[in-house]
């Protein structure tokens, strides 16, 4: 195979065919790179990438990383496996195995290429914190046998095959954490807070609240965490991370439920339901270490960004909406 100039390279993205995963690609091509998308559309759809199929510099592998894959590429962005809480829910001993499984068949073909390779972790590694905001150093309050450890655990699993394959092979890893994420391409049915809340206001259904609804969040839109991946990517050997990536602005689950409503000039009143086990009440990253290494923060105003996700979801629900 003839080799691929420093301007364009082909790049390998699993979980491409999910929300962030397909964002992520199209940011790729637009650059003009060459981009394999690996996915086995277990919570993902092709929907998110059937736009880029005419794109010659693409292409769609249907495959589980948590079996070895064979190809050849400059760089891989690793991002297989389901993130919100009904998707990995549903069967968690997979969610596990694509965690760690998925790692070491990524890390083992990026080290007979050696290449470099992005993990996608999570501020889940976190758990319920004691620390607020979050940095980098903080080593988490994670339950090892609750309803979501096989997503948290399974991600500190991954980052610590990441760094011991950095240690032990010298190999060029990145490790970013990233922060609830919310934009077009979402799943309606994902159960996270954001596209839950759009549909319900929508469809002028009852919104529903977990708890007292003072839990808070803060609320990345895709187009800067795709941002800050790119960059962080870009970095040289020396920067491993791990580097949280999202928002800093906090604002509460009941603040969201009413910006929702006034944007969507909704009808739905809110109703309240039991917390789930292990959701954490805090959740902000600090994110020094992104502005520092990156020169990255996030730009888009929790407004804007929720005002395009509503465009997505008003124009895939269009013909609900138009029946009530």
């Amino acid at each position: 195979m003839p080799p691929i100039s420093d301007s364009r390279k082909r790049i390998l993205v699993t979980g491409g065919a999910g929300f962030l995963g397909s964002h992520l690609i199209d940011r790729l091509l637009e650059q003009g790179h060459e981009v394999i998308c690996v996915d086995n559309l277990f919570s993902s759809t092709k929907r998110n990438i059937d736009h880029l199929h005419s794109n010659p510099r693409f292409e769609f592998m249907r495959h589980d990383v948590c079996f070895p894959l064979y190809v050849e590429v400059d760089e891989i962005y690793n991002l297989a496996c389901p993130a919100s809480p009904i998707h990995y829910q549903h069967d968690p001993i997979q969610t596990l195995k694509t965690s760690v499984h998925g790692a070491i068949n990524m890390l083992g073909l990026a080290k007979r290429l050696k290449c470099k390779i992005l993990q996608a972790s999570t501020s889940e590694v976190y758990g319920d914190p004691s620390v607020h905001p979050q940095t980098e150093e903080y080593w988490g309050n994670v339950n090892p046998i609750g309803p979501r450890s096989c997503y948290d655990e399974g991600k500190r699993a991954a980052e610590t095959l990441f760094f011991d394959y950095h240690r032990q092979h010298d190999l060029p890893i990145k490790v970013a954490r990233i922060f609830n994420t919310y934009g077009p391409r979402m799943h309606r049915q994902d159960g996270r807070v954001v596209s839950n809340f759009i549909v319900q206001a929508l469809l002028n259904q009852p919104i529903t609240i977990y708890g007292d609804g003072t839990q808070s969040r803060s609320f990345c839109y895709v187009d800067d965490l795709v941002e800050g991946f790119i960059r962080l990517m870009a970095t040289d050997a020396s920067v491993v991370g791990p580097i949280n990536i999202g928002n800093t602005r906090e604002f509460t689950i009941l603040e969201l439920a009413n910006m929702v409503i006034e944007i969507t000039r909704s009808r739905s009143e809110l109703v309240w339901m039991p917390l789930p086990g292990d959701d954490p009440r805090q959740r902000q990253p600090d994110v020094s270490k992104a502005r520092e290494i990156l020169h990255w923060e996030p730009t888009v105003a929790a407004h804007d960004g929720l005002a395009r996700t509503v465009g997505y979801f008003r124009e895939m629900l269009a013909g609900e909406i138009r029946a009530l």
